[in-house]
C-alpha cells in the first residue's frame, strides 16, 4: 500500500511539474516597437510615408499594450481588430507591395509572440 502512495505522490509531482512551463502571454509580448529606421529600409518608404508609418505603428504599439492586461477569450478578438485597424489605416499610406510586406512582418510577430 506504501508502494502505491508513494507512486502516487510520484506521479502527481511529475504531472504539476509539467503544468507549469506552459507559455502563458506576458506582458512584454505586447511590446511592439520596433526600429521604424529599419522598416523604412524594408519597406523602401519615403519621407512623408516614414513619418506616416510611424505615427500609426505608435497607435498600433500603445493599443496593443492597453490589450497586455486583458486576458480570456476575447483578447484574440480584439488583438484581430486592432491588427485590421492597423492594416486599415496602412492601406492608405503603403501601396499594394509594401503593404503586403508589412502585413507579413506584422502576422509573423504576433505569432512569434503567441499572440
Amino acid at each position: 500500500m506504501k508502494k502505491i502512495v508513494l507512486t502516487m505522490v510520484a506521479a502527481m509531482a511529475f504531472t504539476l511539474s509539467f503544468a507549469g512551463t506552459e507559455n502563458y502571454v506576458t506582458e512584454k509580448n505586447f511590446d511592439m516597437s520596433c526600429d521604424i529606421d529599419r522598416l523604412a529600409v524594408v519597406l523602401d518608404l519615403d519621407e512623408s510615408q516614414m513619418d506616416a508609418v510611424e505615427a500609426i505603428h505608435q497607435n498600433f504599439s500603445s493599443e496593443m499594450q492597453s490589450l497586455s492586461s486583458m486576458r480570456g477569450p476575447w483578447l484574440r478578438q480584439r488583438i484581430h481588430q486592432a491588427l485590421g485597424k492597423d492594416a486599415y489605416q496602412m492601406r492608405h499610406v503603403l501601396n499594394d507591395k509594401q503593404l503586403d510586406t508589412y502585413m507579413r512582418l506584422m502576422v509573423t510577430t504576433i505569432r512569434n509572440r503567441n499572440l
